[in-house]
């Protein structure tokens, strides 16, 4: 059976892919709604989503460069209540970080950009890797105590 793939399965297919499998698995995942059989029309139809697709990802990815240019020379500021030593309370996290450059800059983007190995912790100045795709920035975080 020739189905086409609506999303990715591992060790299978990948989004958009036609592929032969066997009738029973075929129709097994036509009833997931994982693939569809392969006829003239879901072909034609699938081929006009794929266009459709291709000019999304591309405005996606301009718009993200074009964040990743500001994010070059934007520093934002979180604060967070510390001991004397200057360890915070509650460290600062992705989210955190991501609140506040939405808050401060404008710009909103995925978690999985942000290259934060390990929470925040201290009191400092952090230069903190954003990868977009191949391209990167850094992001200056300026991290004080509340008073």
């Amino acid at each position: 059976m020739k189905i086409v793939f609506l999303k990715d399965v591992p060790r299978v297919g990948k989004k958009y892919e036609v592929k032969d499998v066997a009738d029973g698995y075929g129709r097994h995942l036509v009833m997931q709604r994982i693939a569809e059989p392969a006829t003239k029309e879901v072909l034609a139809r699938i081929q006009s989503k794929m266009a459709t697709d291709a000019t999304l990802k591309k405005v996606h990815t301009e718009l993200l460069m074009k964040n990743l240019e500001v994010l070059s020379g934007a520093t934002i500021t979180l604060l967070g209540k510390a001991n004397e030593k200057g360890h915070l309370f509650a460290s600062i996290h992705k989210e955190e970080l991501l609140a506040e450059l939405k808050r401060s800059a404008h710009i909103d983007m995925h978690p999985d950009y942000i290259m934060l190995d390990r929470p925040l912790k201290e009191i400092g100045t952090y230069e903190i890797p954003v990868v977009i795709e191949k391209n990167k920035s850094t992001l200056k975080v300026v991290v004080g105590a509340v008073k």
